[in-house]
């Protein structure tokens, strides 16, 4: 990147500049201005995606990803692209192939994106995989590796996989650099879906029979740890063509995370000591043992290679991350 005044310049586009992890990265972004002077360009679905305009944003409206989206007004002086828009999974996909749609946007659309920016003279684009191209489920105690064969196990883990592959393989052919990061179940301050119901019952002091899954180990990202490593992987020379998976270094059973964010929401957690094989065979017998492999599996990865390759540790512990998460709930209308 270019140097003014001791800081590297470096132009950035967010794609999914709207959404949980892109306008986290934004916001970071602006408030790191001493450190990484440029210009912010967010790329959006929409003319009324960001609520609050900021004069130091430039938006762009490029429309749904696909294969044929015009990416080129966007990406005008961009030196590093933060790829973070997708098609996200989904419980009950409606999709009559989802296969066919997670390719459509989170293949097609990822690499046409990349040609473009390519030919545009993109410097670097960071890829926000997941950590289902891994798989769903490791043994405690036998973390999934950045390293590791791939094994996605449902359509999104396979389209965000095949985007990897081709991603390389441009970088390969072309001057364009490739990092890629596959982060876990990230919360944070907006957190949505399943993580936000788990904060209603604890908040509402509903009794869960959850008391009793103290075996498994659930690897989590939180929201400001994420984007940190993200911005570090934007300029570090060790990233380049690199995969890392991204956590917060602690993993916790699944009472213990129960019992940790009610904790920071400062309620009881009322906790019913069900065991876990009871739970695993209820849900089997009601047809949904995927819900058991969700609360009682366990799925840790290995950050080692982050530490070792970029000297990267999560900056905020869990504990506080909880904390704002909980702080940014409770303020919530």
């Amino acid at each position: 990147m270019a140097q003014r005044d001791g800081a590297d310049t470096m132009n950035i586009l967010v794609t999914g500049a709207s959404g949980f992890v892109g306008s986290a990265l934004i916001r970071q972004l602006l408030a790191r201005r001493a450190d990484f002077p440029g210009t912010i360009t967010a790329a959006l679905r929409r003319s009324d995606a960001i609520a609050s305009p900021n004069a130091l944003v430039r938006p762009v409206v490029v429309g749904e990803l696909s294969g044929t989206s015009d990416w080129s007004s966007a990406l005008t002086n961009v030196d590093v692209v933060v790829h973070c828009a997708a098609r996200v999974h989904v419980m009950n996909d409606t999709a009559a192939d989802p296969l066919v749609e997670f390719r459509r946007v989170n293949v097609d659309g990822t690499l046409h994106l990349a040609r473009q920016a390519m030919s545009a003279g993109v410097r670097r684009f960071v890829f926000i995989s997941s950590i289902k191209v891994n798989g769903e489920q490791t043994p405690p105690g036998l973390p999934f590796r950045a390293d590791d064969v791939p094994r996605p196990s449902d359509p999104y883990g396979v389209s965000k996989m095949e985007a990897e592959q081709q991603l390389l393989q441009l970088a390969a052919e072309g001057a364009m650099e490739v990092v890629i990061i596959r982060p876990v179940l990230v919360y944070g301050p907006g957190v949505k879906a399943n993580f936000l119901s788990m904060m209603r019952w604890l908040d509402k002091g509903v009794p869960l029979p959850l008391g009793g899954i103290l075996g498994n180990r659930r690897s989590m990202v939180a929201l400001d740890n994420l984007v940190d490593l993200i911005i570090v992987c934007s300029r570090h020379p060790a990233a380049v063509g690199q995969i890392f998976l991204v956590s917060d270094g602690e993993d916790l059973s699944t009472t213990g995370l129960l019992r940790k964010t009610a904790q920071a929401l400062d309620k009881p957690a009322r906790l019913l000591p069900f065991p876990a094989s009871l739970l695993t065979l209820a849900a089997r017998l009601l047809g949904r043992p995927g819900i058991a492999q969700r609360l009682c599996g366990s799925l840790q990865v290995d950050i080692e290679k982050n530490r070792t390759l970029l000297g990267w540790t999560p900056p905020v512990p869990i504990d506080e991350a909880l904390r704002r998460t909980a702080a940014a709930y409770r303020a919530a209308p």
